[in-house]
């Protein structure tokens, strides 16, 4: 296993086969609790440099490709006036990450998104929005280009 950063180890769960290269970072950002919060299924591979920085949960399926680079985050700041905002909690919600799912370099996945089986995102692509099984996205906001056929 190469050099991994991890907040609190309990709140990884690593599948069997998996590849993991160096630098990647897995920050659980939230308060003490019952693991794992990150899971990551058999037979994946998360390139070199990722973060994964979840408050709620994240998981990967099985098969999945994540190439360098990648952000992974599930949670936002409030930005109500009077108060600054990184004292303030915003939304949470869960990122799921299908089966087969190929993730370009340097893409940023950001909460409540599913990533359905199959689907590729192109690299760069910043996704806000769910995405279908065997879709094809890219661009910043990441939006539909193909479909695997």
């Amino acid at each position: 296993m190469p050099k991994l950063t991890v907040t609190w180890p309990h709140q990884v769960a690593i599948g069997k086969n998996c590849i993991l290269e160096k630098g990647i970072f897995f920050k659980y950002d939230g308060t003490w609790q019952q693991g794992p919060s990150i899971r990551i299924q058999d037979d994946s591979f998360i390139g070199t440099g990722c973060e994964f920085n979840i408050r709620m949960s994240i998981d990967i399926g099985k098969g999945a490709l994540i190439a360098s680079g990648c952000r992974f985050v599930d949670h936002d700041h409030g930005i109500a006036a009077g108060r600054p905002m990184r004292f303030q909690d915003g939304p949470e919600q869960a990122i799921v990450i299908g089966e087969d799912v190929w993730i370009g370099a340097n893409v940023v996945v950001l909460k409540g998104v599913s990533i359905g089986n199959g689907a590729i995102v192109a690299a760069g692509a910043i996704v806000t929005k769910s995405i279908l099984p065997n879709e094809i996205w890219a661009g910043v906001p990441a939006k539909k280009i193909g479909q695997r056929q």
